[in-house]
């Protein structure tokens, strides 16, 4: 599952870092790797504050995928604060050049995942054997995402469903 988000930010990440020549060449990897590790420390950072029905909102497309509607959501437009800010503090680059970075990129790989999980141009609650994402597996990969542990209750997949109980047993360190 990270190394899928991983994926999309490289993939998103083509003309506004490795392309931009505001960010030196040496930088590039590093940057989308801020820009990764920002992505997964916003999301875990709403699920730890408890914000579990605006983060369903949001990958149930509930804000839309478009850049625009996706920036106007609180979740993403913290992510991009904090992105911005890490990019700043990390590169030096001046916050005008990071802010487009982030606004090129974020959106995309959001509207991604979203995609994904609803069923468009990905597999959405399924197996996720085609590279896609589902709900289950976000939810599950709690340990590396979401601060918790990664062990699944019984050994048996969420079936693309919710498992709460998992879910809030890895946020407070059960299993």
């Amino acid at each position: 599952m990270l190394e899928q988000l991983f994926d999309l930010v490289q993939q998103n990440s083509q003309q506004s870092v490795v392309d931009n020549p505001d960010v030196p060449n040496e930088h590039n990897q590093e940057v989308i790797n801020t820009l990764t590790s920002s992505i997964t420390g916003g999301l875990q950072e709403q699920v730890q504050s408890g914000n579990i029905s605006g983060l369903l909102g949001l990958f149930g497309g509930e804000s839309g995928t478009s850049a625009a509607s996706l920036l106007n959501n609180p979740i993403v437009a913290s992510i991009a604060t904090n992105a911005v800010s890490a990019i700043v503090q990390k590169f030096g680059l001046n916050s005008q050049v990071a802010g487009n970075i982030v606004n090129s990129v974020l959106p995309g790989v959001l509207g991604a995942v979203i995609g994904q999980l609803n069923g468009q141009g990905g597999t959405a609650g399924g197996s996720g054997s085609s590279g896609g994402f589902d709900l289950g597996s976000l939810i599950q990969m709690g340990g590396g995402l979401f601060g918790g542990g990664n062990d699944q209750q019984g050994g048996k997949p969420a079936s693309g469903g919710i498992d709460l109980g998992g879910m809030l047993g890895g946020l407070f360190g059960g299993k």
